[in-house]
Formats: C-alpha cells, sequence, structure tokens
C-alpha cells in the first residue's frame, strides 16, 4: 500500500465523521425543514474548508497563504462551535435517557402535612381528656383517654411511613439528578468547575481534536509530489547534465543534434535510454540554468522545484532537472 494512501482514508473518515456530525447539529439546530437543509448545508461546507484549505493554499505565495490561514482559522471555530451543540445535545439526550431508566417512587397514603394537622388534633384530644377528672370510676373517661392514645400512636407509624416513603423519593431523585450529568462532566465538577461549563470544555475538546487529525492527515494526503520524487529520483552524471563546457560521455554516446561531428565509433558500447526527466535537449536546459541561476542571484526566485516551475512555466520534470543542475552552485 501506498505511503500516502494511509493518510488519505485517514482524512476521508475523519471529514466523513465531521460531516455527519454537522448534519446532527445543523438537523437539531433548525426548527422548520428549509432552516435545517440550510445550516446543515453551511456545516458542511464550512467543515470541508477547514479540512482542505490548508492543503490547497500551500503551494501559493505568502499573501494568497495569509488569506488562506485567516479563512481556515474563522472556519475551523464556527466548526469546532457546531460541533459543540452536537456533543452538548448528544450528553443532554444521554443523560434523559439514563435517567428515565432509574425506577420512578411513587407517594402511598397521606402526606406529611396531613398526617401532623391529624396527629395534632388527635394529641390535644387526649390531653383534654387526660384532664378530665372524675370522682367516682368513670368507664367513659378511660375509654376516650385509651382511644386518644390509640389514635396517637397509629397516626406516629403512619408518620414514619411517610417519611421513609419521602426519603425514597428523595433518593430517586438524587439518582435522576446523577444520571442526568455525564460521567467525565460530573467528575470535573469536583475540581470546582459547574457541569454546563465542563459539558461545553469536553465537547469543544472533542470537536477541535477531531477537526486538527483531518487537517492535518489532509496535508499528509495532499502533499506535493515532488517531495517523495525527490529521494527515489536516480541521480545524474556530470555527462548527463549541461554546462558550459564541452559535452563528454563516458560510453562516446552522442546527443540528439551533434550528428557529423565526431567521427563514427567501431565498436560502440551500448548506452540505456535516458531518463525521462533528462531527454531535453542540453542547450535549452542550459538557458534554463542560467535564467535559474541569475533570478537566485539576484534575491527574486528561491532554488525549489515549484518556484523553479512558476518562473520557467514548464513541467515537474523539466524544473527538477534544472534543480539538479544547480546543486553544485548551490
Amino acid at each position: 500500500m501506498p505511503m500516502r494512501t494511509l493518510p488519505a482514508l485517514l482524512a476521508v473518515a475523519a471529514t466523513v465523521t465531521a460531516a455527519c456530525l454537522s448534519i446532527m447539529a445543523g438537523w437539531q439546530r433548525g426548527g422548520f425543514l428549509a432552516e435545517r437543509v440550510l445550516w446543515i448545508a453551511v456545516g458542511v461546507v464550512l467543515v470541508v474548508a477547514a479540512h482542505l484549505l490548508p492543503a490547497l493554499v500551500r503551494a501559493h505565495g505568502r499573501g494568497v497563504r495569509a488569506v488562506g490561514t485567516a479563512l481556515w482559522a474563522a472556519c475551523f471555530v464556527a466548526t469546532c462551535i457546531g460541533h459543540g451543540v452536537f456533543f452538548i445535545l448528544a450528553q443532554k439526550h444521554a443523560g434523559e435517557l439514563r435517567a428515565a431508566a432509574v425506577p420512578a417512587v411513587t407517594a402511598k397514603g397521606r402526606g406529611m402535612a396531613e398526617i401532623a394537622r391529624d396527629r395534632a388534633d388527635a394529641v390535644t384530644r387526649l390531653a383534654r381528656t387526660n384532664a378530665r377528672r372524675c370522682v367516682a370510676p368513670c368507664p367513659s373517661l378511660t375509654a376516650d383517654r385509651t382511644a386518644a392514645a390509640a389514635r396517637v400512636e397509629a397516626l406516629d407509624i403512619e408518620q414514619r411511613e411517610a417519611q421513609r416513603a419521602e426519603a425514597a423519593q428523595d433518593r430517586a431523585a438524587a439518582e435522576r439528578a446523577a444520571a442526568l450529568a455525564d460521567p467525565v462532566t460530573g467528575a470535573l465538577t469536583a475540581f470546582g468547575v459547574t457541569a454546563p461549563r465542563a459539558e461545553l470544555v469536553t465537547g469543544l475538546a472533542f470537536a477541535g481534536v477531531l477537526e486538527a487529525v483531518a487537517c492535518f492527515a489532509w496535508l499528509l494526503a495532499l502533499r506535493p509530489v515532488t517531495v517523495t520524487r525527490a529521494v527515489t529520483e536516480s541521480p545524474v552524471t556530470p555527462a548527463q547534465q549541461g554546462s558550459n563546457a564541452e559535452v563528454t560521455t563516458a560510453s562516446n554516446a552522442r546527443l540528439p543534434g551533434d550528428l557529423g561531428q565526431y567521427p563514427p565509433l567501431r565498436n560502440p558500447a551500448p548506452v540505456a535510454a535516458p531518463e525521462p526527466l533528462l531527454s531535453l535537449p542540453v542547450v535549452e536546459q542550459q538557458d534554463d540554468v542560467t535564467r535559474v541561476s541569475s533570478a537566485i542571484a539576484a534575491g527574486t526566485l528561491r532554488a525549489t522545484v515549484i518556484e523553479i516551475r512558476k518562473f520557467l512555466g514548464c513541467s515537474q520534470s523539466r524544473a527538477a532537472a534544472v534543480r539538479k543542475q544547480l546543486e553544485p552552485q548551490t
């Protein structure tokens, strides 16, 4: 597998993932169908621009690169904000699902306020019954006292049951509140960070890492071809390079246009066909070398293959050949 295929696969996967996040965020942010479609279109365009702008403006001049860098920074920030919306809403939906899984506790019987009113009446009645006096034995008074005391005891038991039910409801409410928070953001609150701010920070962090990976992968996948050819290109012998001196070859092979200048040899050695990079006439290459050398000496040109190709308006292979001939001079 070529070396550039793996970065391309990673770049495509990151871009597709980021585009899907923008689609979901646009769908959640819009109200009407037309608004959702426009939000999705804007998000996808910003994602593609943020991923490809660094690779596209790399070969241009400083002015274009400066404008491209500014646009890339704006697209990067806008894309991260859109992805942050998705991550925050996704965390909210996940919390709602976790909270719904917590079993609900329903209160049975009367509430604490109603029980407290009845108990107050029963205690008042018991106190009045105890305050009554009878000279002779009064069975009715004894019965009233016993009934009032039993009433108070029954209300006490009901009050304790109501307290246990309220405690269970409080525990269920606390579990639902804990389930609503993301586990990571919930841990961050221990350091004094509020839950909404922690969710925002984590969402932007995920979005920033994803965008950075996509941009770097596209930079690797779309790097210039000359970067890889400069290492694997076969070396050019002095006999194949153009110079101001007379051109000589070790195998006595003659270049095109030299017929008739030298006598034929009896047993000429077989000469391999020159590389496509070196198939240009020596005189024409020498003229290009002179022009490039003068421009480099004047400080108006950098000695790189890309700059030489733009200066001469030639192909990439011809610019590489001229750059190779400039190596002894530079």
